[in-house]
Formats: structure tokens, sequence, C-alpha cells
């Protein structure tokens, strides 16, 4: 049985499973946004991660979850981008862990944490399939149209981050991409 990445259908909800740690160690925001050059890794633990992939093994196994994404280079942001982008769905969603602090949350690169969406349908499976792990999980929103939105604010469509994503090579090459407002709009 083979998971894919993106997003399926508007209305799905959407898991962060994994324990959410406030590190923002060795991460591209770190480096490009805070100009950090240097830092520790970020933070990793092999049997975290072991446990992790046994949990998701059995989700996709008992069909309980639609797309499954890694959070890793750029975070959990850039993970949500890169899930939206194939069928150009877009994500309502929220920091729902009020002990840890934004930018760890939404763009630290700590490892063993995995982007789920469920359909409402088996939303209660799912969840009592999570219960019986000792795996911490969040829900943190759903599936939109195409919108974008992060802790209730508008970050425009899909397409517009569609658009950066796919020429962020050309652009960072002719010095164009912090002109396009990709910086300003984090």
């Amino acid at each position: 049985k083979k998971m894919t990445l993106h997003f399926k259908a508007e209305g799905d909800e959407i898991f962060l499973l994994g324990a959410v740690k406030n590190d923002i160690a060795s991460s591209q925001y770190l480096s490009k946004v805070c100009g950090v050059e240097r830092s520790p890794a970020p933070y990793f633990d092999l049997e975290q991660e072991y446990s992790l992939q046994q949990v998701i093994q059995t989700l996709i196994s008992e069909g309980l979850i639609l797309s499954a994404h890694d959070v890793s280079e750029g975070g959990l942001v850039t993970a949500l981008l890169e899930s939206s982008f194939p069928q150009q769905l877009g994500f309502a969603v929220s920091n729902p862990d009020a002990s840890t602090r934004n930018d760890a949350f939404w763009f630290g690169e700590a490892q063993s944490r995995v982007v789920v969406t469920v359909s409402e349908k088996l939303r209660d499976q799912f969840w009592k399939v999570m219960e019986g792990q000792e795996m911490p999980f969040l829900s943190i929103g759903r599936v939109t149209a195409g919108a974008i939105s992060v802790d209730g604010e508008d970050w425009g469509p899909v397409t517009h981050w569609k658009n950066l994503y796919d020429t962020a090579i050309e652009k960072h090459l002719s010095k164009e991409l912090d002109s396009e407002g990709a910086l300003t709009m984090i």
C-alpha cells in the first residue's frame, strides 16, 4: 500500500503526529529569516522516529489516513504547502500548543513529525487507533478549497505559493525573491 503526500479533499482534517519541540536549530527559518548561519542540528531521537514510523505504517495498512508528509526542511508550513500543491488545495491551520513558540511550531525542523489527513468519515476510527498509541498527536486544522490561513491570518491562495515555490531557484539566482514579497508574507 502506497501513500502520497498530497491533500485529497476540502474538509479533510489535518493532524500533526509526533512530539512538538521548541527547536529552530539549523532550520531554514533560523538561517534565512533570523540570519543565524551556524547552530546545532535539529532535534532527533531514533527511538521516537521508529515509533512514529510504526504508527504511520499501522494507519496506512488500516486505511485510516489519506495523505502523509514528513516535517523536514522548512518545517511544518513547508510540509503543508507541499501537500497543497498537487491538487491546489489549501489549508486553514492553527497552533493548538500554547507551550510551543510559534516560530518553532511552524518553522522548526525537529524530526519525527508527520502531517496526515483524515476524512470526516474515518475520524473516529483514526482517533481510537491514535489514543491506543504512545504517540503525541494534534488536530491542527482542515483542508480548504485553495485559501491558506495560518493562526487566523490570511496567507492568500495556494496558487501564489506554488508559483513562488516553482520559481524560487530562478528568482534566487536573479535576486528577485525578496522583491516578490515571499519573505514579507511570513
